[in-house]
C-alpha cells in the first residue's frame, strides 16, 4: 500500500471517528503534496518518494516550532502537544533516523577513517558522515562533530 493510499484510508477511519488531530494532519500533507504539483518545473510523480520528501521536510519543521513552542512553558503547553502529536504520527511514514549514539559512532568512524583532527576539518567530516547514506539529523551530526574534534 502506498503512502497515499495509506493516508486515505487513515483519513477515512479519523473522519468515522471524528479525530480531528489526525485529519488535520493528513489533510496539511495533502495540501502540501498539490502545491508542490503545482509548482513551476515540477515534472516528477506522486508518489511514495515525493510524500516521504514532504512529510520530512514538514516534520523536520514542526520539530523547530515545537522546541519554540516548549520554551514559551505553559502558554505554548497545548500547541507543542498537537505539534508532537504530528510529528509522532507521521514519523511512521519516514525510514528511521539514528539516534544520538549511534549518530557518534559513525561521527567518530568517519573522523578516523578521515584522519580529521582540527576542528577546522569539521565542515569536511560533516560532509562525510552526510553522505554516508544513514537517515541523519544534520544539527545533531554538526553537534557532535564540533564536540569530537574541539570546535
Amino acid at each position: 500500500m502506498t503512502i497515499q493510499e495509506q493516508l486515505a484510508a487513515d483519513m477515512k477511519k479519523a473522519m468515522k471517528a471524528g479525530d480531528k488531530p489526525t485529519l488535520n494532519v493528513i489533510r496539511q500533507i495533502q495540501s502540501e503534496v498539490a502545491v508542490a504539483k503545482a509548482a513551476p518545473g515540477f515534472t516528477g510523480e506522486v508518489d511514495d518518494e515525493l510524500y516521504r520528501s514532504i512529510i520530512a521536510s514538514y516534520t523536520k519543521r514542526m520539530r523547530k516550532a515545537k522546541g519554540e513552542f516548549e520554551a514559551a512553558g505553559d502558554r505554548g503547553a497545548e500547541q507543542a502537544a498537537k505539534l508532537a502529536f504530528e510529528i509522532d504520527y507521521l514519523s511512521r511514514y519516514l525510514p528511521q533516523q539514528l539516534d544520538e549514539a549511534q549518530t557518534r559512532e559513525l561521527v567518530r568512524e568517519t573522523i578516523g577513517r578521515l584522519g580529521a583532527t582540527d576542528p577546522k576539518e569539521s565542515g569536511k567530516v560533516i560532509g562525510a558522515v552526510m553522505r554516508s547514506g544513514a537517515d541523519l539529523d544534520g544539527a545533531l551530526v554538526a553537534k557532535i562533530v564540533r564536540e569530537e574534534l574541539g570546535g
